[in-house]
């Protein structure tokens, strides 16, 4: 018997048997190492492109057709001041750090994005990870619960590290008073794995899952090794709770906020407290072309200033603030001008992030833009550099290197360093 077809036969007998699920195989057989760190990571993507000047770098003595609207108002941390639409933020502004003055010259949403969720510059000949996959490949999560969670949709890939370091996309975002699905489940308690997958299906897909296992490429590995996650989801109390809003007190909910980037938040800090290692979480809508203010003011930064001031809060009164990186960032920011649609147009030249946790000196703003936020003041940071600090931030050394299908080893920012002063 070939070692291919003793695999597919102990699948089965397994499958009509002992219930030995598809991922417990995977994960029992896959060679990687086992977690050396009890970090983990958030990422809170602003996709669109974040107005920097309107959100955490106002210039109040600037022209008027620069300055736009809104008022800075003061924080937490002495001479630091923000937008006077995220006053909760105000209030924990020693709890994270400001980066002004990065600045790249991709000022197009899909090469922009690649490059701030990778942290490298893109191309043609090498494929990046992004930020996860990374995380995901060097602390692996206990094997109940994904590694590398995505509220939504991936955004970017696993790159040269492989399909099977890509996320669990969960295909959409928590709605309030609605049981969340993952991959199409309904968490509300009346899924069994019956009705997800007959057995006679599941032997088809054992079948074709094992068949060369060995031989496959990146692409097929990978969707064997992850398509039965939304069946580990809800054959995994840990997993299958994590997930679970329905779980939490209407206080906790109203406290992150009934909007989907609220519940998005809220599920962020419980896979983190379940033990996923990376959650990427969307919060998109900031390329504000127009009426800038209005979108900005109304819905935005209200949303963002609640739940990011609750996953801070919930983080801290978890136990869990210095063993987390947090990184906020968008693709870029936005022209220093105010348009005539009273909206602003993509400007890549100068952009903001913020980052907490970990090792991150928290109370501080480091580098800054000119008078009209339209370039950094002296060399500025590139994406590489926030990218080699989250690394670092992480536990992981951004000088890795990895071996790749391009005949050499590929660093992991190639360009980057750690910002001074950024890490205790």
């Amino acid at each position: 018997m070939s070692m291919n077809h003793s695999r597919r036969h102990a699948l089965k007998i397994g499958a009509l048997g002992s219930s030995l699920c598809l991922s417990q195989f995977l994960r029992a057989n896959a060679i990687q190492k086992q977690p050396d760190s009890e970090r983990s990571a958030i990422l809170v993507f602003l996709g669109g492109g974040p107005s920097h000047q309107d959100t955490f770098d106002l210039k109040p003595q600037a022209p008027a057709e620069y300055r736009g609207q809104f008022r800075p108002i003061q924080t937490a941390a002495s001479g630091i001041q923000i937008c006077e639409h995220l006053p909760k933020l105000a209030q924990r502004a020693d709890q994270y750090a400001l980066i002004r003055g990065i600045s790249h010259s991709l000022a197009d949403h899909g090469l922009g994005t690649r490059y701030l969720m990778t942290g490298n510059l893109p191309t043609p000949v090498v494929n990046y990870p992004m930020y996860g996959s990374v995380v995901s490949r060097e602390f692996p999560s206990a094997e109940d619960v994904p590694s590398f969670v995505s509220i939504d949709r991936p955004v970017e890939g696993p790159g040269y590290l492989g399909a099977e370091y890509g996320p669990l996309s969960t295909g959409e975002k928590p709605r309030y008073g609605q049981p969340f699905r993952v991959r199409g489940i309904t968490l509300d308690g009346t899924m069994t794995i019956d009705k997800y997958q007959s057995r006679t299906q599941l032997l088809q897909d054992l079948d074709s899952a094992f068949a060369g296992y060995e031989e496959l490429d990146d692409s097929v590995r990978g969707f064997d090794r992850f398509s039965d996650q939304a069946y580990q989801i809800i054959s995994s109390p840990r997993a299958r709770n994590a997930f679970d809003l329905t779980l939490e007190a209407d206080r906790e909910v109203d406290r992150f906020g009934r909007h989907e980037f609220g519940q998005s938040m809220l599920l962020t800090t419980r896979l983190v407290e379940a033990g996923v290692r990376f959650v990427t979480v969307l919060l998109e809508g900031w390329d504000t072309h127009r009426d800038n203010f209005n979108t900005l003011g109304r819905d935005l930064l209200p949303n963002l200033d609640q739940s990011l001031s609750a996953l801070f809060d919930r983080l801290r009164e978890k136990g869990l603030i210095e063993s987390t990186s947090v990184l906020v960032t968008g693709e870029f920011g936005r022209t220093p001008k105010v348009n005539k649609n009273s909206g602003r147009d993509h400007w890549a030249r100068a952009m903001c992030s913020l980052m907490a946790g970990g090792d991150v000196e928290p109370g501080q703003v480091i580098g800054g833009t000119d008078n009209k936020a339209a370039g950094p003041i002296g060399d500025g940071f590139s994406p590489d550099d926030l990218a080699a600090s989250f690394f670092a931030n992480i536990g992981i050394d951004p000088q890795k290197e990895y071996e790749a299908n391009v005949g050499r080893p590929i660093t992991l920012i190639r360009n980057g360093s750690p910002i001074t002063g950024l890490l205790r």
